[in-house]
């Protein structure tokens, strides 16, 4: 796998306190001054531009922010005591580093301010009226992947509750129409007594032949009794790029790139392909069958048979089709029989 880095851009934390988006390398909420805790993500900022400032894209590289052990307060990987409280933070815990960060929410056009009611632009932090901090919707729990370098567990986030309403809804509703169509289909809804009028069978035999089949430019392996077989093989490049969190408010844009080959294949193989079909038909209860003559190469394939029994009755001629031979030759012309119709008037059974 090819790995390049594209360079590193600004990420964004949300303040607990206040609900301020700030800029991922600042420490303290710029609207309340409260400080990032240490379980506080970072995430993507919904506009993202890579960063060529020498000095941020030094401070991007530098690792992963420590928390001091002992008031909690930021500090960057290459401070030795806390710039709070002086405290050694050989003792402190390093922000999490390495997840690869889903894409931000697209920013709305117009944000509205909860605190005042006034319009502003989907990019603004902060009022323009009152200057309280805008709100967005949070945006997905941002790590795919957990490769912590610190070695600390995340916590998983909770689950939204499954809606039963609208499943039982959707539920119901599906179930209503599986009743309406069994219904309608298969349900009798009235009977009409019907006489055989006339009875009709057909019957086929198909031939096959044993032919060659050429296949052209087929992924994967050619089966085990092809022949004239010629493959080839094609690689393609997928390449795939991630924002890796940096654990100090910046982010690398890595694209990863890997070979991937596939085999295409032409050749024959031999098939039984019908080359013919003799029918035979009949108004009679005796359905038979045709016999043809095979030459070398050739079988017989699987016969079928068409069945069907013509009633007349006060509402006109109704037609059914029998499941087998011996119910179709029940069907004597000129007996009655009891036909239970749907809801379409289709015939769904018989009764003598």
């Amino acid at each position: 796998m090819q790995r390049s880095s594209k360079g590193v851009v600004q990420l964004e934390w949300v303040c607990p306190n206040c609900d301020s988006r700030n800029p991922g390398p600042v420490k303290n909420c710029e609207n309340c001054g409260a400080a990032q805790p240490e379980n506080v993500q970072f995430q993507r900022a919904a506009e993202e531009k890579l960063i060529t400032d020498e000095k941020a894209v030094a401070a991007a590289k530098a690792g992963a922010d420590i928390h001091c052990g002992f008031c909690g307060t930021r500090n960057p990987a290459t401070a030795a005591t806390c710039s709070q409280c002086g405290a050694d933070l050989k003792e402190g815990t390093s922000r999490q580093a390495g997840q690869a960060l889903k894409a931000a929410p697209a920013v709305p056009k117009v944000v509205r301010c909860s605190n005042c009611g006034s319009e502003n632009p989907g990019s603004a932090k902060t009022c323009t009226n009152c200057g309280a901090p805008l709100v967005i919707a949070k945006p997905a729990p941002t790590h795919v992947h957990a490769a912590v370098q610190s070695g600390a567990a995340v916590s998983k986030p909770k689950a939204k509750p499954f809606n039963w309403l609208i499943a039982g809804g959707i539920g119901a509703f599906l179930l209503l129409c599986c009743v309406a169509v069994i219904v309608m289909f298969l349900v009798p809804s009235s009977s009409v007594q019907g006489t055989v009028s006339n009875v009709y069978w057909k019957t086929s035999v198909p031939v096959q032949e044993l032919q060659s089949v050429n296949y052209s430019n087929e992924s994967g392996n050619p089966p085990s009794d092809a022949y004239n077989v010629s493959c080839r093989t094609e690689s393609r490049q997928v390449c795939e790029e991630k924002t890796v969190d940096q654990g100090n408010g910046y982010a690398e844009v890595i694209q990863e790139c890997r070979d991937v080959s596939e085999q295409y294949c032409s050749y024959t193989v031999d098939e039984w392909k019908t080359v013919q079909s003799y029918n035979l038909d009949g108004t009679d209860l005796f359905p038979v069958y045709a016999e043809p003559t095979l030459f070398n190469d050739q079988r017989l394939g699987t016969a079928s048979t068409d069945m069907t029994v013509y009633f007349s009755t006060d509402k006109g001629q109704e037609t059914y089709t029998p499941g087998s031979l011996g119910e179709f030759q029940q069907f004597q012309i000129g007996s009655v029989w009891t036909l239970n119709l749907n809801v379409l008037g289709g015939v769904v059974n018989v009764e003598k």
